[in-house]
């Protein structure tokens, strides 16, 4: 892994980690790395002094130890990241509108969407918006009854 201190054109200065130098050069390229400032896709590195190793003799002054790097969050080996452009974050505003949408607009009838959706939709009870828990078993059977149901869409942020 390589840290680099980036600039956007706008003077903002931030790091990001890369698996290697062309791996930086691919994801600039593609204009996927921004900003966290503003948003700005046009970075560059900062001028950056190498790190070099040298001998120590007794003339030279002890440096004291560099401090710890700050602890990073868990994540889960299998966590699914992403670095997002553009048109990727303006699907993810809409996809947080959609829920907010459902949610504000829909009744919640939490672990009773199985039996509410197929009430709906065997036309026992009167047609509305709903929205609740399902097992992934139950989900199955709804979809085997050709109910028509969709999950919720859930953002990592929503978990802050």
């Amino acid at each position: 892994m390589i840290r680099y201190t980036l600039n956007c054109e706008h003077g903002h200065s931030f790091e990001s980690w890369f698996a290697n130098s062309a791996a930086y050069d691919k994801q600039v390229k593609r204009k996927l790395v921004t900003c966290p400032v503003c948003n700005s896709a046009k970075v560059e590195k900062a001028i950056m002094a190498p790190r070099l190793g040298r001998a120590e003799t007794a003339e030279t002054p002890q440096m004291p130890p560099p401090a710890p790097p700050m602890p990073v969050p868990a994540v889960p080996a299998a966590a699914p990241m992403a670095v997002m452009s553009p048109p990727e974050r303006e699907l993810r505003k809409k996809l947080k509108e959609l829920r907010e949408h459902i949610t504000n607009n829909a009744d919640y009838v939490g672990a009773r969407f199985p039996e509410q959706a197929r009430k709906i939709h065997y036309g026992e009870i009167e047609h509305r918006s709903i929205y609740g828990e399902a097992s992934p078993e139950e989900a199955k059977e709804l979809h085997e009854e050709g109910i028509e149901f969709h999950p919720l869409p859930i953002l990592p942020d929503e978990f802050n």
